[in-house]
């Protein structure tokens, strides 16, 4: 990899110094890399304005690409399912690699332009840690916490000044990096209260010190700069869920606070509504809060009310359209109905209609390349629920577009045994028909091929429950 990158960075120098006397020339840079344990031979390139190049990787993984006509911010790199976003500025050369197993942890920058993006990706790997000790830190005082909080902020700023003054970082560096901290601070204080022990979060809610929510006075819901930013979508989710309960609870008649409330739900929609005017953001967080409560809702009358407040209030005919099919699916899943008939493969390419292979309660789950943590942790917790429930049939699907032989390396680097394991034979039109939103997603089905639940979890405290009335009738 080293000779790689060096022979890269010094032909890029060299087209870069027979380049540079041209001063009409519009802004350009280079970005490339190496992708170990690549999901499919392509990566692609997306700037701001979700205006997308299709890269292939050659014969050894290794990929080069100009972007002409540089527009100079944030950029997002795509591969397998998976993405990660940096920064590029007239002139650079960034080369990356990473290995797809590991894929933010194994991703590390050379060349020109790689210490902004260094710090980019060390800092977002930072941010995770930092979450779960945050959770933890949620059931303190307000004063505590907020001493806690402001004093994370003020190590992230000092660190930031340090880089800063010793690399010359640029102003547009500087605007992206002082975002993401200040986002990262306003949304741990947004989970504040939601995450806080108790049932009662509105009352919680009030009783907050005056200058808690100080910061908000300063938002702009409507930053298009920042419209396709994650950490700025993270904060806006995290704000609309707690000012919903603010305004809920002015009105709701149960005290108790619970996600699934419609009330609560259509609250949040009409805050995104009446708040927020640049339809990018607006689309974004109407589609995100939607589809999560039709994924998680057992009440189809209530599913429906959610589905036609998102309708009025989107401007986004896709996403409509989505949205539409979505709950169309779920309908015909609800529990009682009949599970449908769809093919699948196994990993010695032999061809199966899933249901000839439902003859005693069956337990179905999905995996995803994109979401390795997950597949690696509900394997494991399938095989400790086999070795508990031996007359329930556990079936697991890998729902990836791609070949056989990169799930069975995959089996095989975690050692994992693959066999009885199967994928869509059709994936895209049968993850629709399935709904398969979000990846936790479980079903449960009976003997007679009839579905239980079509949204079970199975990391769920009451998924076991749920098994064992089928195991134990």
């Amino acid at each position: 990899m080293k000779l790689f990158i060096y022979s890269v960075l010094s032909c890029l120098l060299c087209f870069s110094c027979a380049t540079s006397s041209s001063k009409n020339e519009a802004p350009y840079a280079y970005f490339g890399g190496e992708i170990i344990n690549p999901n499919s031979k392509f990566i692609t390139l997306s700037d701001d304005e979700h205006k997308t190049d299709t890269i292939r990787l050659d014969g050894r993984n290794r990929f080069i690409f100009k972007i002409d006509s540089l527009k100079e911010g944030v950029y997002s790199f795509k591969h397998g399912g998976e993405y990660q976003s940096f920064l590029v500025e007239a002139s650079d050369s960034i080369l990356l690699r990473l290995n797809t197993l590991e894929f933010d942890e194994s991703l590390v920058y050379t060349g020109k332009g790689s210490k902004k993006n260094n710090y980019f990706i060390n800092e977002f790997l930072e941010n995770e840690k930092d979450e779960k000790h945050i959770l933890k830190l949620c059931q303190l005082n307000a004063e505590d916490y907020q001493k806690r909080m402001d004093s994370l902020k003020n190590i992230k700023y000092k660190a930031l000044s340090k880089f800063s003054k010793k690399y010359h970082t640029s102003e547009l560096f500087e605007k992206i990096a002082k975002a993401n901290i200040d986002y990262y601070y306003y949304s741990s204080k947004e989970v504040y209260p939601i995450i806080h022990h108790g049932k009662h979060k509105g009352k919680f809610l009030k009783s907050l010190p005056e200058d808690f929510y100080s910061y908000r006075k300063y938002i702009n819901y409507n930053d298009d700069f920042f419209k396709n930013y994650h950490n700025y979508h993270t904060f806006l989710r995290h704000n609309f869920n707690t000012i919903s309960l603010g305004t809920h609870t002015s009105h709701a008649k149960n005290k108790a606070f619970n996600w699934g409330d419609l009330c609560y739900n259509l609250d949040r929609l009409h805050l995104i509504d009446s708040l927020v005017t640049n339809s990018t953001i607006k689309d974004q967080l109407l589609y995100h809060f939607t589809i999560k409560y039709l994924s998680y809702s057992n009440d189809d009358k209530n599913a429906n009310v959610i589905l036609n407040s998102f309708l009025k209030k989107s401007s986004n005919e896709k996403s409509k359209d989505i949205m539409t099919n979505y709950a169309r699916s779920l309908k015909k899943l609800q529990s009682g109905s009949e599970f449908p008939s769809f093919e699948i493969v196994d990993y010695n390419k032999q061809i199966f209609n899933i249901n000839d292979l439902i003859s005693q309660p069956t337990v179905v789950s999905f995996w995803s390349h994109n979401y390795y943590d997950h597949f690696k942790k509900s394997f494991k917790k399938i095989k400790k629920l086999k070795d508990k429930y031996p007359d329930i049939r556990f079936i697991t699907i890998n729902v990836d577009d791609g070949s056989c032989e990169k799930s069975k390396q995959t089996f095989k680097d975690c050692r994992f045994d693959w066999s009885h394991q199967y994928m869509f034979k059709t994936p895209e039109a049968t993850k629709k028909e399935l709904a398969i939103y979000p990846m936790t997603k479980t079903i449960i089905i009976d003997e007679n091929n009839k579905i239980v639940s079509s949204n079970s979890n199975m990391f769920s405290v009451n998924f076991e429950k749920q098994i064992t009335k089928l195991s134990n009738p």
